[in-house]
């Protein structure tokens, strides 16, 4: 299949234009580009979608940490990304931020009218793929740049460098760059029926293909075998590869893969998963039209609800 740039966040295909990261600071100051804005991971959204505002908006006076150079436009207009986590909106509702289902809507005064910022996840579908791009890219960097402030070679505070795409320190001068976590996300499948699976957090009722980390030193095949033998008890024989979609909760790149199941007995680690269960091509039809009595399906825009619609319509060679 392989067919990445079908998948939310898959790729439009952007001018990251690195050639133009070493003089970032001077095109901020030039007032050059337009920019996005993020708070606590949610981006400035209007009814007509993604918002960007000019580099001189007061709401860039919040950010406590430098902006990213995200990429060129096709028309050669420069985007950036502004994280304005330090602003605490004053009478409004955040108890739900950071959760993993966040309704919570917050407006800035000097945000355009009608632009609130919403929870990534449900919006995504509402974005275009040049838009789904940028802000990937922006919420992946922020959240690697919030977690690796120090160098780690020797301890010491590091400094943004290069529009955001690197860290250097400045005591012993090793550089870092951000990284992205490799997780495998398996459609499962014995004869006409999926393996799905539900983690202890999710909302009553939610389903989903079996997913985890790719270890160091550990193909993506052997990935698939482990994870879904150590979550289910089920055993995996072939393994092919799909499709990726890079899925910035907080910095992961997802490797959608088809397994074959040799054995069909679930037995689940309760430490790792709430429930995992076989699931036919009729129910899963009915669950992802929202008509299952019991299974509510992955979310639209995530890579798992990609490759059930693929598998459902026998798209996934």
């Amino acid at each position: 299949m392989r067919n990445a740039e079908d998948v939310t966040f898959g790729g439009s295909g952007m001018d990251r234009a690195p050639d133009l990261r070493a003089g970032w600071k001077d095109l901020i100051k030039a007032g050059e580009g337009q920019c996005i804005v993020l708070w606590r991971g949610k981006p400035l959204m209007a009814e007509a979608g993604l918002v960007r505002v000019a580099l001189g908006n007061p709401m860039l006076a919040e950010t406590k940490v430098p902006l990213v150079f995200v990429g060129k436009e096709d028309d050669g207009t420069l985007i950036f990304a502004a994280d304005i986590s330090a602003w605490e909106p004053a009478m409004q509702d955040i108890g739900t931020v950071g959760q993993f289902v966040d309704a919570s809507l917050q407006s800035h005064p000097a945000a355009p009218e009608g632009a609130v910022f919403a929870e990534l996840r449900s919006v995504m579908t509402k974005l275009t793929a040049r838009d789904a791009e940028i802000v990937a890219s922006a919420k992946a960097n922020f959240e690697w740049h919030r977690t690796h402030r120090y160098c780690s070679k020797c301890g010491s505070p590091s400094d943004m460098t290069m529009g955001g795409w690197e860290r250097q320190c400045p005591s012993c001068g090793a550089k870092h760059f951000p990284r992205t976590d490799p997780v495998v996300i398996m459609l499962i499948t014995h004869g006409n029926r999926v393996l799905l699976g539900r983690s202890h957090f999710w909302p009553e009722g939610m389903y989903s293909l079996l997913a985890g980390f790719v270890e160091p030193g550990e193909p993506i095949e052997a990935a698939v075998r482990r994870e879904v033998y150590e979550e289910s008890g089920i055993r995996v024989g072939q393994v092919d590869y799909l499709s990726s979609q890079p899925w910035p909760f907080p910095n992961s790149l997802m490797f959608g893969c088809h397994g074959h199941a040799l054995t069909d007995e679930i037995t689940i680690d309760p430490e790792e998963i709430e429930d995992a269960l076989w699931v036919s091509r009729e129910d899963m039809t009915l669950a992802l039209a929202g008509d299952h009595p019991k299974i509510k399906p992955a979310r639209r825009g995530s890579i798992a609800h990609f490759l059930l619609q693929r598998w459902l319509a026998d798209r996934l060679d």
